[in-house]
């Protein structure tokens, strides 16, 4: 039996390369771009025209990668423009499925039972790992992306004329180098980095990973001592691809991947810092605490071969927080 880790269909439980025991992430398949007037985007390949209606969101709601797509949806109040369905949350023999279940929104493109026939609709010939979120053009009748930071770009700016926020802008001109800077680190020892020590097939392995993780959590709690943000007197990019993965940090990673050195609520920075990005105005109605604690626990039998789901921990992210001191301060 397979498993999806992450978003990503694996045909059977993840294993190291052989060498190292380090977990390898492996690339996305679809790089299209949406842009207001349907010209070539930033990755150079086919250009689609940003319009209401035509795009349809696959997601599931236990996946960080999934979820910043939802957020930016969200937040740039594109949910009449675009539709959504919602992947099961326990892995099926043959990947992502829309089995019943609640929270689970059908697909209504083609009827699908599985998203690997999504995916083998947009290419019949297509044989690669089925991940999501997947973006997909109702008009042609195919895959824009199946890169969730892409994605969440072209949610960004694109559709700005159907918004409902076109004056929020996340990856603001003067701010591309340091957003871009901080992403990188983030995305490879954090985002990614509860993989590599959760999926880590050698000590040495789960050593590295587990170790920069906490080099990059503590980096972050100095950073965020003095400003509200990651970047700027604002939100950005860089402080949503960050919380889908501290909104996950206590719940599955701390436990379930042995990210366990310190908690997240034991960095008093970050933890405030996540209660602030959680309580903003129309992100609650994108998190799912059960789908992501049923999916992790009950889809990666090599760590928890009984997928028992626990109970804990008791979490209360609607608490008061600090953050808006910084901004009177400064």
């Amino acid at each position: 039996m397979g498993v999806m880790i992450d978003g990503v269909w694996h045909a059977r439980e993840p294993k190291s390369d052989g060498k190292d025991g380090a977990f390898k992430r492996p690339e996305t398949s679809f790089r299209n771009w949406i842009t207001a007037d349907g010209s070539a985007g930033a990755t150079g390949t086919d250009g689609f025209q940003a319009e209401p209606g035509r795009y349809h969101l696959y997601i599931c709601h236990a996946c960080p990668w999934a979820h910043r797509a939802m957020i930016f949806r969200a937040l740039k109040g594109l949910e009449d423009v675009i539709s959504v369905s919602v992947v099961h949350w326990i892995m099926a023999e043959n990947g992502w499925n829309f089995a019943d279940g609640e929270g689970v929104v059908p697909d209504p493109v083609i009827g699908a039972d599985y998203l690997y026939q999504v995916y083998q609709h947009a290419d019949s010939n297509f044989s690669g790992r089925i991940t999501v979120p997947v973006l997909w053009d109702l008009q042609r009748n195919t895959i824009v992306s199946n890169e969730s930071s892409e994605i969440i770009r072209m949610l960004n700016t694109a559709f700005n004329a159907y918004s409902s926020h076109p004056e929020l802008d996340f990856y603001p001109e003067p701010l591309r180098a340091e957003i871009d800077e901080v992403n990188e680190r983030i995305y490879h020892t954090l985002n990614n980095g509860v993989y590599r020590s959760g999926f880590a097939t050698s000590q040495e392995a789960y050593n590295a990973a587990v170790t920069e993780l906490f080099e990059t959590m503590d980096w972050l709690e100095e950073r965020l001592a003095t400003r509200r943000y990651l970047v700027g007197d604002n939100q950005t990019e860089a402080d949503w691809r960050l919380f889908t993965t501290l909104l996950r940090f206590d719940p599955v990673y701390f436990g379930h991947f042995k990210c366990n050195i310190r908690r997240l609520v034991d960095y008093p920075n970050l933890w405030n810092y996540t209660r602030d990005l959680y309580q903003t105005p129309s992100v609650t109605s994108t998190i799912d605490h059960g789908h992501i604690q049923r999916h992790y626990y009950a889809s990666h039998e090599s760590i928890n071969p009984t997928r028992i789901v626990p109970l804990g921990p008791d979490i209360d992210f609607t608490a008061p927080h600090n953050r808006a001191e910084l901004e009177d301060a400064a």
